[in-house]
């Protein structure tokens, strides 16, 4: 059972907006479901009214899904799991480039649904509730810190640099394991709480290269984060936790 998170659906089909409100009721969350991103405003920025999650669809009436989770991105960490078209592995890697959480693809059984649910919400919430009561208030490598706070990145211009919730775990993998090498199973297991999916999947890899763009860690010729191949990653900068 559910402790009573909120949920947010935004679906233009009346149909699934139905089927998701009844099932995720039935299964102690409280639910809300919106035909388009219009009602997203309102929804973080309420005092008291932000959902715990928003279930985005990438295709809406208004702008689409990847263009709604861009704009949530600049101004919220809330959990986002996006629902796109069937067998359209380019809007999946899409999603996840502009920060979504998690994808499914439709058509959907809503237990795995309701699964993703629990695990990217227990994903967001382990971090807070682990590494962070290490009373680790920053990490600092090379010129940059990471707010474990705020979960924000400062550049060596002390401009801050908004993560989203995959991009913050991420970062902070590696920097709990710097220069060490990570296989990329097992980061894909500490991000997604799952195995890679095949040996196509790419969700991993998205994340590293969005991660390294906000360092400005040039693709082509990384030196933050590494690959090794057959292996996984390498965070080259040693980091210094402060608390």
């Amino acid at each position: 059972m559910a402790r009573n998170d909120f949920i947010l659906v935004v679906d233009d089909d009346p149909e699934i907006r139905e089927l998701l409100q009844l099932f995720l009721t039935r299964h102690g969350y409280r639910v809300r479901a919106v035909p388009d991103g219009s009602f997203l405003e309102s929804a973080i920025e309420t005092p008291g009214q932000s959902p715990d999650l928003i279930i985005l669809d990438l295709m809406l009436p208004d702008l689409d899904g990847l263009s709604w989770c861009r704009w949530l991105r600049e101004r919220s960490r809330i959990p986002v799991l996006m629902l796109t078209a069937r067998g359209s592995e380019t809007d999946r890697i899409v999603g996840l480039e502009t920060g979504a959480d998690d994808y499914l693809p439709k058509p959907f059984h809503p237990e795995e649904l309701l699964a993703r649910i629990r695990s990217v919400l227990r994903r967001t919430r382990a971090f807070p509730e682990t590494l962070d009561s290490e009373s680790i208030r920053e990490f600092r490598f090379g010129e940059w810190r990471l707010l474990t706070g705020s979960r924000e990145l400062i550049d060596p211009q002390n401009v801050r640099i908004a993560l989203s919730g995959a991009e913050y775990r991420l970062l902070r993998i590696f920097l709990e394991r710097s220069q060490t090498v990570i296989q990329r199973e097992v980061l894909t297991e500490m991000l997604w709480s799952r195995s890679p999916q095949s040996p196509t999947d790419r969700s991993l890899d998205i994340q590293v290269s969005r991660l390294r763009h906000r360092l400005r860690d040039d693709g082509r010729e990384p030196n933050l984060i590494r690959t090794v191949r057959g292996e996984g990653y390498l965070f080259t900068l040693a980091a210094e936790p402060a608390r």
